[in-house]
């Protein structure tokens, strides 16, 4: 009967271990380009925004500056998530809508 168990757990282990295992090359591949091809942007390419009025121009200048993929106007009013996205340029403005400050996130 002790043979009966162990055996019935070593196999029973063995699965397990074999359903964790993976076949897939999906992890080899590089990871995910955006469609700029860049994946991170820079903010400091985009500080010339700092002291402008915002402006759809702008704001698209930027982005292609700092290579990123998405960009937006933050308010200071505006509410945000907490989400950090490194390919997302953001210009903080202030109340009159002048641009106070770039980061990325």
């Amino acid at each position: 009967m002790p043979w009966k168990l162990a055996s019935l757990g070593t196999l029973l282990a063995a699965t397990l271990l074999a359903g964790c295992s993976s076949t897939s090359t999906e992890s080899a591949k590089d990871p995910v380009a955006t469609d700029t091809g860049h994946s991170r942007c820079e903010a400091k390419s985009a500080e010339f925004t700092i002291g402008k009025k915002a402006s759809p121009q702008l704001l698209e200048q930027a982005r292609t500056r700092a290579g990123a993929q998405n960009a937006r106007f933050l308010k200071p009013d505006d509410m945000v998530t907490l989400e950090y996205r490194s390919d997302r340029l953001n210009l903080n403005t202030d109340s009159n809508l002048v641009v106070t400050r770039v980061n990325c996130g």
